[in-house]
């Protein structure tokens, strides 16, 4: 991981009301930064609380913003066919400014099925409508003219198309991101096919990886995220003892969601939902075995879905940025001076 950026991630799916969830995740994520890691990812869920606890990811991006100075602050993924993006490009132009220029944007198509119905789109038509906002956001922050001459976006976007990031499943899918030149957002898991039911994640997603590199213009530095479900305990013990109660707890939405258990022990739950569990040797010895690390430009971890208490989230990103991410190579970057907002003042 030398010379890799570190992050976390959340789905806040913290057993709290919505309201404490949101304080506790910003609490991670302050802690996050306080222990060095280099980004932070929250994920975008319309109505299912058990999916995700976030539908308005920007908003609470700002309200991050405000209580860090340097780590910087992404979301994984916003659902652009379910979004006005000229709206979206003023919500991140305003967020990454707001932030100190620390905002980066992922960008996906949605899975959840029902969820479109809601916005007046089936889920069949979700590439096409995709595409055609994706083109709408690039255009909002090029400057181009919406719809008058003097429609154009304010304030001005300055590198936002440089910071983007777009998640995908399949080969086809990472050959369009790499045409496009931006980010390819790797799954912490994702099903397995009926012809490989036993491939392990890294036989899935090298070949993602390799088709993005070919498909990537030359002069492109690539950037490939390897999101990666991790939970470090100060004990193997404690650490299983959580991991069997939070994968019992989901196992049944992975299945619907196209996922094969044929062995449901724990060590099958952790195996085919590729978790990383245990102590930090436990740990370092299972990330070792991921291939698609060492191709990653930022490994991203997060505690889902063994889903701890909130006291053993902050126990797992100090351990993963003391003890596993420096025996993988990753060192913190110097520090960096805070980023200072100026006031604002009353005008007459």
């Amino acid at each position: 991981m030398a010379g890799k950026r570190i992050g976390f991630f959340t789905r806040l799916l913290d057993d709290a009301p919505a309201g404490e969830r949101y304080r506790l995740a910003a609490e991670q994520i302050v802690h996050a930064e306080r222990h060095g890691f280099d980004s932070a990812w929250v994920a975008q869920h319309h109505f299912h609380r058990d999916e995700g606890g976030l539908p308005s990811p920007l908003p609470f991006l700002a309200f991050v913003a405000a209580r860090t100075s340097r780590i910087r602050l992404g979301t994984g993924i916003i659902i652009l066919p379910m979004e006005d993006p000229v709206r979206i490009a003023e919500d991140t132009v305003t967020v990454d400014l707001l932030s100190g220029g620390r905002l980066e944007v992922g960008l996906g198509t949605g899975t959840t099925p029902e969820t479109f119905l809601a916005f007046g789109i089936e889920k069949g038509e979700r590439a096409d409508v995709f595409a055609r906002k994706l083109d709408m956001l690039h255009r909002a922050w090029s400057g181009a003219e919406l719809g008058h001459p003097q429609n154009r976006l304010y304030p001005a976007a300055d590198n936002l198309q440089e910071r983007t990031w777009h998640a995908t499943f399949s080969v086809a899918g990472a050959e369009r991101i790499g045409k496009a030149g931006a980010g390819l957002m790797l799954s912490r898991t994702q099903p397995r096919s009926p012809e490989r039911p036993d491939a392990t994640l890294p036989e899935i997603q090298n070949p993602i990886v390799d088709a993005y590199l070919a498909n990537l213009p030359s002069g492109i530095a690539p950037r490939i995220m390897a999101s990666r479900s991790l939970f470090v305990a100060d004990s193997r013990v404690e650490a299983l003892r959580h991991a069997e109660r939070g994968l019992n707890a989901v196992l049944e939405r992975f299945v619907a969601s196209g996922h094969r258990l044929a062995d449901r022990s724990l060590a099958g739950l952790i195996r085919s939902l590729d978790t990383h569990v245990g102590a930090p040797d436990d740990v370092i010895a299972s990330l070792q075995a991921d291939t698609v690390l060492p191709r990653a430009t930022d490994v991203v971890f997060q505690v889902h879905s063994v889903d701890p208490p909130h006291p053993l989230v902050l126990r797992s990103i100090e351990l993963t940025a003391e003890a596993v991410a420096p025996a993988l190579g990753w060192k913190e970057a110097p520090s960096q001076q805070p980023v200072r907002l100026r006031p604002l003042t009353a005008t007459a």
